[in-house]
């Protein structure tokens, strides 16, 4: 074999070698996640008025339905409808008429500013709105592309320049702010996906 062509051979079995332990880490590293995803999967990793967060490994994960003692749908564990809906109930000892949908269907696109969502038996605000954010109320996102199913979250803190939502099915990161702006007498949350919010009227 001459020189010219062993050098080829070491060359191309070296990077038979790379590939392959590329592939490898590659694999090894998706494995170690997944195992993480399952194994976190249902853990608390945030709270709110003592209401937990759980966190849901991939946003795609069901952990079966959450439904209370006395038959009230909940939702899929842990998706982000299934938080909004327990703080509701936990935390505001409110039960919606209709228990189900996906996450942007909890904003009916018909209803006028200030108008009562029967749905949700809710106030529903459009964004903007004449009426100020406050804590507690739920906020909804419409679809994307990756999310055709939108978005739900619970506002945390309000001030008169921003505001702080708690959310579940979103990773760790379980806050997040957005800018809150007054124009023309009007509240706007500086996200263009924010359709509204709902609250209920105590």
């Amino acid at each position: 074999m001459s020189r010219q062509k062993a050098r080829r051979t070491r060359k191309t079995r070296w990077l038979l070698v790379a590939g392959l332990a590329v592939l490898l880490l590659a694999g090894g590293g998706y494995y170690v996640k997944s195992t993480l995803d399952q194994k976190m999967a249902g853990q608390v990793i945030d709270r709110f008025n003592g209401v937990a967060v759980f966190y849901n490994g991939k946003t795609g994960n069901v952990s079966g339905r959450n439904v209370t003692a006395d038959g009230y749908n909940l939702g899929l564990k842990f998706q982000c409808v299934e938080f909004v809906k327990r703080y509701y109930h936990r935390a505001l000892n409110h039960k919606m008429p209709d228990s189900y949908g996906h996450a942007k269907d909890f904003f009916n696109p018909r209803l006028k500013d200030g108008e009562r969502n029967t749905q949700r038996d809710l106030i529903q605000y459009t964004n903007p709105s004449r009426s100020k954010p406050q804590v507690n109320d739920l906020v909804v996102y419409s679809g994307t592309l990756g999310n055709r199913y939108g978005h739900v979250a619970i506002i945390s803190a309000v001030s008169d320049n921003q505001i702080e939502v708690v959310q579940q099915n979103v990773g760790l990161k379980t806050r997040d702010s957005f800018a809150l702006k007054r124009e023309q007498g009007r509240w706007r949350i500086d996200n263009s996906r924010i359709l509204g919010w709902l609250r209920k009227d105590y």
